[in-house]
């Protein structure tokens, strides 16, 4: 019998033994699962972060990619369809403009109207007949088929008359104060009998160096076709060899 109880209480001491060791490696492998998943977690974390990284970078490279070609796309729209460089060729425009001058030329434009200063296509001369209705004249051959740069004097429906001994012009009956004139005008045989309405479509356009400037007075100029202007000079960007930024805007006062 006391054997019996020994044997008893040695089984249930090993049975003790037993769940103590079973609860301790239950509890080790949880913690061993718990810290496994506690490292993934990281691992994951760590990716997401990796990965969250990576994809500001591409958004950055992108969008500097993006801004880039946007402003190369403005650039060319510009100089394209709204500023031309020219330059400046021969003294008929001195001194507001030098040869060799560099100037930007807009095509987009309103009007032009007195005192602009115009790049003109001259492949004709628009004269007039005896019946006073316009006349297209070829000039093939002749120096002035060319592209040249004017002064906008008269508009279309105004009237234009040059006065040789008083070396005045006057349009619609005013004298017109022209502080842009280097030295005065010649009166070689013009184109035209003055007074002159500039019909419809077509300008008058003058030269500022007027003893020398081939313009709408010469039979190989004449009128200036409204079709046949490239644009309005704008800004001079380059003078006397050297850079130099001015306006060429000018409006009669």
């Amino acid at each position: 019998m006391a054997e019996e109880i020994k044997n008893n209480i040695e089984d249930e001491k090993l049975e003790e033994v037993a769940e103590n060791a079973t609860e301790a490696a239950e509890e080790e492998a949880e913690e061993t699962v718990s810290k496994i998943s506690e490292s993934d977690e990281e691992d994951d974390d760590e990716g997401s972060k990796a990965e969250k990284k990576e994809s500001k970078v591409v958004d950055d490279i992108l969008e500097i990619v993006e801004s880039t070609l946007l402003t190369v796309f403005v650039i060319i729209m510009i100089f394209t369809y709204l500023l031309h460089p020219v330059t400046v060729m021969g003294p008929s425009m001195e001194n507001t403009l030098l040869g060799k001058d560099r100037i930007f030329m807009s095509t987009v434009y309103s009007g032009p109207h007195y005192g602009d200063i115009i790049i003109i296509n001259n492949d004709y001369a628009y004269l007039l007949d005896e019946e006073g209705k316009v006349l297209q004249k070829d000039i093939s051959g002749s120096r002035l088929k060319e592209c040249i740069i004017k002064r906008v004097i008269a508009e279309p429906g105004q009237t234009i008359n040059i006065d040789a001994e008083k070396q005045e012009v006057t349009v619609d009956g005013k004298v017109l104060d022209e502080p842009y004139i280097k030295d005065g005008m010649n009166f070689d045989p013009c184109a035209f009998d003055f007074p002159l309405t500039v019909p419809e479509g077509y300008y008058f356009v003058m030269g500022d160096n007027r003893r020398i400037s081939a313009d709408s007075r010469n039979i190989e100029v004449g009128l200036i076709k409204k079709d046949e202007i490239y644009g309005k000079a704008l800004l001079r960007y380059y003078h006397s060899d050297k850079l130099s930024f001015n306006l060429l805007l000018f409006r009669n006062k």
